[in-house]
């Protein structure tokens, strides 16, 4: 599961692009992950400029 620091967040949308599950949603300054959707491939991870996200 993808753990999403909001602290570190600067809500760019680019974990939401690189996801092919669609399983990352950004409304208003909210990053919400659907973990039935997720397959925890951690590209998202990968391509957060801020390191916001941590995979396991």
């Amino acid at each position: 599961m993808v753990k999403i620091n909001y602290k570190k967040c600067g809500y760019c949308g680019a974990c939401v692009g690189v996801c092919e599950q669609l399983a990352i949603n950004l409304i208003e300054h909210i990053i919400e992950i659907d973990i039935e959707k997720c397959n925890n491939c951690n590209l998202c991870v990968i391509v957060c400029p801020l390191n916001a996200l941590e995979g396991e």
